[in-house]
Order: C-alpha cells, then structure tokens, then sequence
C-alpha cells in the first residue's frame, strides 16, 4: 500500500509556462519535521506507486497526479481537467 503525504507548500518561479512553474512541493512528516521534493522526485514516487500526495484546502481534500505536456512531466490535483493545476500555484512558498 502507498504512502499518503499531503502537499502544503509549493516552490514557483517566474517561469510563464504553467507547466514549468512549479519546481518544488514539501509538507510536514508526522513527527512535525518539515519535508521537502522536486517534481521529478515526486513523479517518480508516483509512478513508482510508493507514495500518493493530496492537497487540503478548506476541508477539501484532492489528489495530487503526473501527466505531460509537449514531453515535459509535471503534477496537477485531480480537480481539474485542462489546467496543468489549480491549487498548488495558490500554496505558500515552501519553508528553508
């Protein structure tokens, strides 16, 4: 069975491209450490079916997929269809 870590945090940059705007996510860990991944990390966790990850916002709760776009993999919550993600852009920026 996978393990499950919720998305609170996302690194953006300026990049216009919203396929490419998201280069980090992090969350807490149980004991209240902070964790920290690239996208390609966490593609890979998904595709390997060693982790799912989830957003929580205002008691909703989506879960977080790979997919690609002209060859280039990024993640987006399942809320959406067209957009490359709809709450991730929206989480404060990931702590150092």
């Amino acid at each position: 069975m996978a393990k499950r870590a919720r998305i609170r945090y996302a690194n953006k940059t300026d990049q216009k491209n919203p396929h490419e705007r998201i280069t980090h996510v992090g969350g807490v860990n149980p004991d209240g450490k902070p964790w920290k991944r690239s996208i390609d990390q966490v593609v890979k966790d998904i595709e390997s079916a060693e982790w799912e990850f989830y957003v929580e916002e205002n008691g909703r709760r989506v879960g977080v997929v790979w997919t690609t776009h002209n060859g280039h993999k990024y993640i987006k919550t399942t809320a959406d269809d067209i957009q490359p993600d709809n709450v991730l852009p929206l989480l404060a920026e990931c702590p150092e």
